[in-house]
């Protein structure tokens, strides 16, 4: 058996100074500050060992069995298709493409399977929650195609599938996008479900940032109910930067056309590996008990912050991320980024519903706990934290400086790497 051949931090060291000394901040800061972005995670070594390896030197246009290149047959294409299996196993899927480089890719695909430049698409408001790639006007899915959008109630902050419907009805989509970037609750693919079928659309749902809580049995699956499903594979999942895309079979040739040769070209199969290490661990019944976690967290810190004076968006949250609204403490977005980020705690400056700030000042926060629930954190050390943010936002500097010092001996005592 050959030995394994992967990353060399010492042999990186000797050739590129500037690089590895990049690589030691950025672990630094990972381990020194408390991560709470929502779209993202600490991949286990396991998934960063088969990341850095020599499958990243293999090119492999095509499909296993199909590839287009030499040399699939002995490691590449059971590598692939490992993965693909288990991605089927793990949703229940007909079918899976495990190629896509990222959720765009995969939306992309997605977009390219089932519709055409022109047609109608409806899908969640970028102000409300939705993805830039669900209608944006500077992104190709705004410039491509006439994408209508349904929002929130202004009185809720929650999905009205009423008022779905009746989009729907009004403009007749192709396509419709159930799926969201910074929405806090469930959705009800059931009732999506019964509105494409009622006006003849395909039912599309980008479940990017909650799938590794559906991997976990902890929140309702698309997969029975939509047509097609793409997701990334770092964030709730835990693995490396990519995506997978799931469909029924009758969408299986549209989509893997889509993907090769329509969107991209060789996949990386260096990732895919990853991709698969990282849903196996997903199987380990472990897992679940780690996507709880996630949603206790969640509803502890933003509990914790409702406490502290703080408004949360819809009232709570019943996935991983919540927004708050930081105007009530004379704050924007922005102010509230930065003076967290200055007392070691990282999160993101977000748009709330009927935001009357633009987006580069916006009105509320975004939170995650996907990444401190794989640390090991629990709802006390959510609750110790909400405090945290506040001291930060509503401090003076020297309280910034206190609570990282204390943000420190938090995260010490859950390291992200030993």
């Amino acid at each position: 058996m050959s030995t394994f051949w992967g990353p060399d931090f010492d042999e990186l060291r000797a050739t590129d100074p500037e690089v590895a000394e990049g690589l030691l901040t950025e672990l630094e800061r990972q381990k020194s500050k408390l991560q709470l972005i929502a779209s993202e995670n600490f991949a286990s070594p396991a998934v960063m060992a088969a990341q850095g390896s020599v499958l990243t030197n293999k090119y492999a246009e095509g499909y296993p069995g199909k590839r287009y290149y030499g040399g699939c047959e002995e490691a590449i294409d059971p590598l692939e298709q490992l993965a693909i299996d288990r991605a089927k196993q793990l949703f229940g899927a007909d079918h899976a493409n495990v190629q896509p480089h990222s959720g765009a890719s995969a939306n992309i695909a997605a977009y390219y399977a089932t519709v055409a430049p022109g047609d109608k698409v409806l899908a969640m408001s970028l102000p409300h929650g939705g993805h830039l790639t669900h209608g944006m006007k500077v992104n190709f899915s705004g410039k491509w195609f006439d994408v209508a959008s349904y929002g929130v109630r202004e009185d809720t902050e929650t999905i009205d599938m009423d008022q779905v419907r009746e989009a729907a009805l009004e403009h007749r989509p192709k396509l419709i996008i159930a799926g969201w970037s910074a929405y806090p609750r469930q959705l009800d693919f059931e009732a999506f479900r019964s509105i494409a079928d009622e006006v003849g659309a395909t039912l599309m749902c980008d479940a990017a940032h909650f799938i590794g809580l559906v991997a976990g049995g902890v929140h309702p699956s698309p997969v029975p109910y939509c047509d097609i499903v793409t997701f990334t594979t770092h964030k709730t999942l835990r693995g490396p930067r990519g995506a997978i895309i799931l469909c029924k079979d009758d969408w299986a040739q549209r989509i893997d056309k889509a993907v090769f040769p329509g969107t991209q070209g060789g996949p990386l199969e260096h990732v895919v590996a990853a991709k698969a290490v990282a849903l196996k661990e997903a199987m380990d019944p472990g897992f679940k008990e780690y996507s709880q976690r996630i949603l206790d967290d969640a509803r502890a810190l933003a509990s914790g912050l409702q406490d502290e004076g703080y408004r949360i968006t819809s009232g709570g949250t019943d996935t991983h991320l919540f927004l708050a609204d930081v105007t009530g403490k004379g704050l924007t977005g922005a102010d509230a980024e930065q003076r967290c980020d200055d007392a070691g705690i990282v999160l993101n400056k977000n748009a709330i519903p009927f935001d009357t700030n633009p987006p580069a000042v916006a009105s509320g926060i975004r939170a995650g706990t996907a990444t401190v629930a794989t640390q090991g954190m629990g709802p006390d050390e959510m609750r110790q934290v909400a405090a945290l943010i506040a001291r930060a936002l509503e401090g003076s500097d020297d309280d910034r400086a206190a609570v990282r010092g204390e943000i420190g001996d938090l995260v010490g005592k859950f390291p992200a790497y030993r």
